[in-house]
């Protein structure tokens, strides 16, 4: 059993795995509690799973998880979270970008009682146009719509208890809004300041284009935090209120054509035709609600799916292990 788990994620980073490894080690070793790192190769095309499997044949504590294609960061993480045994779970990127050195700032406030430590990029080295607007003004929207009060959601430098990180289901690009999604489960969060040194080597993952991917997992992510357990209030409420205009259009539709006659399609045709879709959208507005409500059920169920596929692990035996067996 470990005490720490450093979890890093790599996608075609061969010029930084050797130079990250020796930083991590170094950094870990001089804390003096025991400890795993957990590299997982997300379908790299370079030689980053090669030297990543070259470290774990002569280190027992790497652990090495190749996935059989890129799944993405948020998979990669999940991946490595699911495995890690430490107490502690703290995950960075593998490009460098994110200074060893600090882990144990990191560490130092989950020993003082918080569950979620979360970076902060206050001095930004990236372009002020394509990374560092945009990131203010998703990081602006995702603290205001989630109600967590932090600076910088989209580092992936953080630290976790694990039994916080491995309650919290990850797909999709869900691994930028885990400070929310925790908030949700009661964990305790803070900030702390890091430092952004520019990429050494390498070629950048991201782009604009990102940004506005960013959107639509904010409206994901307002949705799971208020109604992730309740979908038929939100989906049963706007039906039930379509339902009740369409039908008092209808009533009202019914008493002209009784009190004054006439062909009430002719005469307010329109008027007709939207009591009749207000009334239709409302019901399947509250199916939909009801599927919601059993789609909760099921993920409370205990055959919740990973969303990555590993093709291998590999971990080197420690001489104790191999004598014990």
């Amino acid at each position: 059993m470990f005490k720490y788990s450093i979890v890093v994620p790599f996608h075609n980073e061969e010029e930084n795995v050797t130079a990250l490894y020796d930083q991590l080690k170094e950094v870990m070793e001089h804390l003096g509690d025991n400890f795993e790192f957990i590299f997982v190769d997300d379908g790299s095309r370079d030689r980053t799973y090669r030297l990543l499997e070259e470290i774990a044949a002569v280190d027992s504590r790497v652990l090495v998880i190749k996935l059989r294609r890129n799944f993405g960061q948020t998979s990669a993480l999940a991946a490595g979270f699911d495995n890690a045994q430490g107490d502690y779970v703290l995950a960075m990127d593998g490009d460098l970008q994110h200074d060893p050195r600090e882990i144990p700032n990191f560490l130092a406030k989950l020993e003082e009682g918080y569950d979620v430590v979360s970076g902060w990029r206050a001095q930004r080295a990236d372009s002020f146009v394509m990374r560092r607007i945009p990131s203010r003004a998703a990081n602006w929207l995702v603290a205001k719509l989630s109600g967590v009060k932090i600076h910088d959601f989209g580092t992936t430098f953080k630290a976790y208890r694990r039994e916080v990180i491995q309650s919290i289901p990850l797909y999709g690009q869900m691994h930028r809004f885990i400070p929310a999604l925790a908030s949700w489960w009661g964990a305790s969060i803070c900030e702390i300041p890091i430092s952004n040194p520019p990429r050494g080597a390498g070629k950048s993952h991201y782009g604009i284009t990102r940004t506005f991917r960013v959107f639509f997992d904010l409206l994901t992510i307002r949705f799971l935090l208020k109604y992730m357990t309740r979908p038929l209030h939100f989906f049963g409420s706007l039906g039930a209120l379509s339902v009740l205009v369409g039908m008092t259009m209808s009533l009202g539709l019914l008493l002209i054509k009784v009190i004054r006659g006439g062909a009430i399609l002719n005469q307010h045709g329109p008027w007709f035709i939207v009591a009749s879709v207000l009334i239709v959208a409302g019901v399947q507005l509250i199916g939909i609600g009801l599927l919601g409500e059993l789609q909760v059920r099921h993920f409370y169920s205990p055959q919740n799916r990973a969303p990555y596929a590993v093709e291998r692990m590999v971990r080197l035996r420690s001489s104790e292990e191999t004598m014990q067996s």
